[in-house]
């Protein structure tokens, strides 16, 4: 694809994100949303830097055990190394998803909402549906990150990089402040680097 064709894609995409009215940040997003969201999901992604990986892993293993010494070991390592991978090929902050999970689920992977979200980062089940495939275990911990590091990444694409208000979207309060400040607290208190 070229520069030109990726633009003009882009435009599009935003365009037509921008005419789409959400009530809550996970009910049915429309067509083109959820159009971006299934190619995304579906991208190869490479890393880099092997080494910042390796020191990340290491500082946030630690700060995890702290704050969630009930998850085993193996378990905290295989979810803090699906976070790295997904949320760098997502383009987001790896820390802000963490604060994210901490929020939602206290990062207990088969935690389900009365809405019936699900898993570390609560998602809604219909985004099997709409994104996925039938095969697809909201309560799989790699599954779960994938989706919800995409589904936040286009939700700040949707409000043109605004935190607060992509955070509120995200759960089903945007332009309200509690759910925004509770993902803020915890990144400072725990997770900012």
């Amino acid at each position: 694809m070229s520069f030109i064709s990726s633009i003009k894609r882009s435009l599009l995409v935003v365009i037509l994100l921008t005419t789409s009215v959400f009530v809550q940040a996970q009910e049915d997003p429309g067509q083109a949303f959820k159009d971006e969201l299934k190619s995304l999901l579906n991208a190869e992604h490479h890393f880099v830097d092997e080494y910042d990986a390796k020191v990340w892993m290491k500082d946030m293993s630690i700060r995890l055990a702290k704050r969630a010494p009930h998850i085993p070991e193996k378990e905290r390592l295989k979810i803090l190394a699906l976070v790295h991978k997904h949320s760098n090929a997502a383009g987001v902050d790896p820390q802000m998803v963490l604060a994210i999970m901490e929020v939602e689920s206290n990062f207990d992977r088969y935690a389900l909402s009365v809405a019936y979200a699900r898993g570390l980062m609560q998602i809604m089940p219909f985004w099997i549906k709409e994104i996925g495939t039938p095969e697809d275990d909201l309560f799989d911990i790699e599954t779960n990150i994938k989706y919800g590091c995409y589904i936040y990444k286009l939700y700040l694409k949707y409000e043109k990089g605004n935190t607060t208000l992509a955070l509120g979207r995200y759960n089903g309060s945007r332009g309200k402040m509690k759910y925004p400040r509770k993902v803020y607290a915890a990144l400072r208190k725990r997770w900012a680097l």
